[in-house]
């Protein structure tokens, strides 16, 4: 299989990745799609116990991966939440709103059976648009 020079992948410090085969971001055309999040910081879950900060953590963490592309929150068009209790919507929500009031993403929220691991109360994903439709100098 060869690369379509088209298609950019990029790549965190995720174990994760390598194990399971997939790319942290990857950016093909005028979209750049940052793969499910969970709210790691350095390899070790964060926030244990608290949908919020876990949230937070988490959309840092995703859009730390559009940084590579030179894109940031305003280019966010579609976010989606995994929960693992329906009783955190509302931390969850808020977290959101904090991050993404002025730019109104289409989004998702869901309660998903659980998580790789169980500290784990929500994972996010994250869609952006490149206003440049992906062309580079």
């Amino acid at each position: 299989m060869t690369a379509d020079p088209a298609v950019r992948r990029e790549q965190s410090d995720s174990p994760l990745e390598e194990t399971i085969g997939f790319a942290r971001a990857v950016a093909a055309g005028d979209r750049v799609l940052v793969s499910g999040t969970m709210p790691l910081v350095d390899g070790a879950v964060r926030g244990e116990g608290s949908p919020y900060e876990q949230t937070l953590l988490a959309f840092g963490n995703a859009l730390a991966a559009l940084e590579p592309f030179g894109l940031g929150p305003d280019s966010v068009i579609r976010t989606r939440m995994y929960l693992s209790h329906a009783r955190d919507a509302d931390d969850v929500g808020r977290a959101h709103r904090e991050l993404f009031d002025a730019v109104r993403p289409a989004t998702t929220m869901v309660v998903v059976a659980g998580f790789t691991d169980s500290r784990v109360l929500v994972e996010v994903e994250i869609e952006a648009f490149r206003a440049d439709g992906g062309v580079t100098e």
